[in-house]
């Protein structure tokens, strides 16, 4: 598992192959396919996140992606959508955007399109 911890800024695209736990502030996409993402109650995202398994503690704004479940907790603020097999949204949390499962699979072929063309380009 890897952590980014609080001081830690990312401005551009994140891959990882292994779970990742955000305490800090990422600007761009989140590619964790087979793994987990965890943001962090003083985290925030700012863009896409690619995961087996995506919880939000802090703030996210952009598409969650995951093949399993999305969970926003107590004390998140989440904008987007939601794409995922399960999702969980607990009391407490402020969740602004729209809960689509039946597109997950499209999202997913999208998502590997876009990595694609970002992966010709560099």
């Amino acid at each position: 598992m890897s952590v980014l911890g609080k001081t830690i800024l990312v401005k551009g695209e994140l891959r990882s192959t292994e779970d990742l736990t955000i305490e800090g502030r990422i600007d761009g996409p989140i590619t964790c396919v087979d793994g987990a993402v965890v943001v962090t109650a003083e985290a925030a995202v700012a863009g896409d996140v690619i995961a087996r398994d995506i919880t939000v503690f802090g703030r996210s704004h952009g598409q969650l992606i995951a093949t399993e479940v999305v969970d926003v907790r107590a004390g998140a603020t989440v904008t987007g959508t939601a794409m995922s097999k399960q999702f969980i949204l607990h009391d407490g949390a402020h969740f602004t955007g729209r809960v689509e499962p039946q597109h997950l699979d499209a999202a997913l072929r999208v998502a590997r399109f876009n990595q694609q063309k970002r992966d010709a380009r560099a």
